[in-house]
């Protein structure tokens, strides 16, 4: 990451401004070109001789060089769903990270094949809580007569394995957008009901106490490296919301102080966050909401109105180019993309795709029938949620 000393704000693309102008490249934080000028037309060439056999997928925090080739963009689910529908294609190519990979083969049939253009391309929040560090914590609230009044709920970012326990232990998956839902249904399903939200602590306190009017003293942070959780047998029994001790690595990075900075920096700004973020930042925030709602909210801003946008810096920066008439600037003076989103660059993606060309495929993702089984059985749920 790069911090930025010259008192301006990171990434702001004005009245008019075109994203591609001298002052668009010179923005600090741009990735630098592709090193080898033929890349584009390699893959595009690598893209036609495939034809329908092929579908890529580009995550919404994509560096454009890739969301370019993609067919379809969105976030997790929504791009999983999508290859779901697209039976026809044999190959689905995922410029996103491991776990949603990994929900894309759940949802493709037996005889699509998923793959993943460089496979260090994980996602830090789904590696925080792990298949072990959850049976243990399991293990835990079995031993003090909790586990049978204890819903999981995972968050769409986690491995296949723990959507897996998820579905197993009689819970679900939930996205940003229907958190809420999912956490009403939870609560719904006996007297005296807990949840253990997995992996990110700050999307569960969040929706729990500014959605569903639970208090901060009904949530605690259970902690897998520490014996208990970090927490008393009591502090078990009275919470109502089991908070996993992970977070998003770029949400997690806005503070308070970025808020109020921006706020005396562009006088009338509104200020929209990702509800990954801290509790502190979201709730000095004027608009919280998914990918997508950020999305659509700028797309129906008035013109002339100015924003500061906590999210990934790739997305914020494709935003402020489709809306020119809007002031659009990165919360933070920080770049920060997401390091391991990044990895997916037009190098990867050539290589995948001409090698798919000859005849080999590089980098499946596949998910065991077993996991694949109790993973689609959580994800059943959240779609049935009302």
């Amino acid at each position: 990451m790069t911090t930025l000393d010259t008192g301006i704000p990171l990434f702001v693309l004005g009245q008019g401004t075109d994203p591609h102008s001298e002052r668009g490249v010179d923005c600090p934080g741009e990735l630098p070109p592709a090193s080898d000028p033929d890349l584009v037309a390699r893959a595009v060439k690598a893209k036609a001789a495939l034809g329908d056999r092929l579908f890529v997928l580009g995550h919404h925090y994509q560096r454009d060089e890739v969301i370019r080739f993609a067919d379809v963009t969105g976030d997790s689910f929504k791009l999983a769903r999508e290859a779901a529908a697209r039976p026809e294609a044999e190959y689905i190519v995922f410029c996103g990270v491991h776990f949603m990979a990994e929900s894309a083969d759940i949802l493709t049939g037996d005889d699509q094949r998923v793959i993943l253009p460089d496979m260090a391309a994980g996602c830090s929040m789904a590696d925080m809580a792990t298949f072990d560090q959850v049976e243990e914590a399991w293990d835990v609230l079995s031993d003090l007569g909790l586990a049978d009044v204890t819903v999981p709920i995972t968050y769409m970012n986690s491995s296949a394995d723990i959507k897996a326990f998820c579905g197993r232990k009689g819970g679900a998956v939930c996205t940003s957008s229907n958190a809420r839902r999912a956490l009403t249904w939870a609560f719904e399903q006996g007297d005296d009901r807990k949840v253990l939200f997995l992996p990110d602590q700050h999307l569960g306190r969040n929706t729990a106490v500014l959605e569903m009017g639970l208090s901060l003293d009904d949530c605690v942070v259970y902690n897998p490296h520490r014996p208990n959780g970090g927490l008393t047998d009591q502090q078990l029994r009275d919470a109502k919301m089991i908070l996993w001790r992970g977070h998003c690595s770029v949400h997690g990075r806005f503070t308070e102080q970025c808020v109020d900075d921006v706020r005396t920096r562009i006088p009338g700004v509104n200020v929209l966050v990702h509800p990954e973020c801290r509790h502190e930042v979201v709730t000095k925030a004027d608009h919280v909401g998914s990918t997508e709602y950020i999305i659509k909210t700028l797309e129906k801003a008035p013109a002339g109105s100015a924003w500061a946008v906590g999210t990934e810096l790739n997305l914020v920066k494709r935003l402020a180019a489709e809306h020119p008439d809007k002031t659009v600037t990165f919360l933070d003076r920080t770049v920060c993309y997401c390091s391991t989103m990044n990895r997916i660059d037009l190098p990867h993606l050539v290589w995948a795709l001409e090698s798919l060309v000859e005849g080999q495929v590089v980098n499946q993702i596949t998910v065991d029938p077993e996991t694949t089984y109790w993973a689609k059985l959580a994800l059943d749920r959240m779609l049935a949620l009302p």
